[in-house]
Parts: C-alpha cells; sequence; structure tokens
C-alpha cells in the first residue's frame, strides 16, 4: 500500500510539471492572445535591416509594445511597420520619432521611440511621421571602403 501511494504521487507531481512547463511554453510564446489594451500605429522606413515581427517598441528603454506586421506599401515603395502600443502608454505626441535599433553588436532590432513635444497624442491608426532606417553594417563598410579608395 506504501509503494501504491508513492506512484499516485509521483504520478501527479509529473502531470504537474508537464502542465507547467506548457503554460511556461505558451506564456513565452506571445499565443496568449492578449490584443485587449493596445493600440495600433504605423511608421514607414526606407530599410528596415532585418527588423522582424514581435520585436520590441521601447521608450527610455522600457518596452511599450511590439512589432506586429512588416509589409511593402505600395503607394511609397517602403517598408511599412505596424506596432500594437499597450493602451496604458496614452501619452505618445503626434510629432514622436521612431528608429530600429541594435540590441548590442550583433544582437537583434527593435525599434526606439522618442517623445515629441505637441499636446495632441497618438491614436488607433496614427503614422509617426519621423522615423530613422536601420543602420545597415555592410552599407557602413562599403562607404568606408569606397572613401579609402577615392582617397
Amino acid at each position: 500500500m506504501h509503494t501504491r501511494t508513492i506512484e499516485i504521487l509521483v504520478g501527479l507531481f509529473l502531470i504537474a510539471g508537464v502542465v507547467a512547463a506548457l503554460a511556461l511554453a505558451i506564456n513565452v510564446s506571445g499565443l496568449t492572445g492578449s490584443n485587449n489594451g493596445s493600440y495600433k500605429v504605423y511608421a514607414h522606413f526606407e530599410n528596415i535591416g532585418g527588423l522582424t515581427k514581435k520585436a520590441e517598441v521601447t521608450l527610455a528603454g522600457v518596452q511599450i509594445g511590439t512589432v506586429t506586421q512588416i509589409s511593402i506599401d505600395a503607394d511609397l515603395l517602403v517598408a511599412k511597420v505596424e506596432m500594437e502600443i499597450f493602451s496604458e502608454v496614452n501619452y505618445l505626441s503626434i510629432d514622436s520619432s521612431v528608429q530600429i535599433l541594435t540590441a548590442g553588436l550583433l544582437g537583434g532590432k527593435y525599434i526606439g521611440l522618442s517623445v515629441g513635444a505637441e499636446d495632441e497624442v497618438l491614436v488607433e491608426g496614427s503614422i509617426i511621421e519621423d522615423s530613422q532606417s536601420a543602420l545597415v553594417l555592410e552599407e557602413l563598410i562599403g562607404k568606408f571602403l569606397f572613401d579609402k579608395v577615392s582617397e
């Protein structure tokens, strides 16, 4: 009887571990569908330089949203980035600026946002006009090499 009780406890412990691992995996993957409490804004970039969906959108180093979609604007022929901003961040002025930054030397790309000075704020569907494209290492190296050759 004592062995049977231990086997049941081990089985319950194993099931609890599997459930906890699944909950952690779902939470980390972003499949929870937590679209409530956010609004979407857009920005256009000449070059996104490796920016991907689910990249962070930050303000002063603090995450305030995520990149939800990247596409080509057929009219302007530039990249159009859709960002989902948390609803509690309702103070971003319409003259805010965005730039694509790199996390470390070889890290992933994310969007850094700087707040402007206007009183009017961004709302659902707003377009951030002031954007700075990503610095592409290959372009910088090419410019450096061609400048050295032309000397």
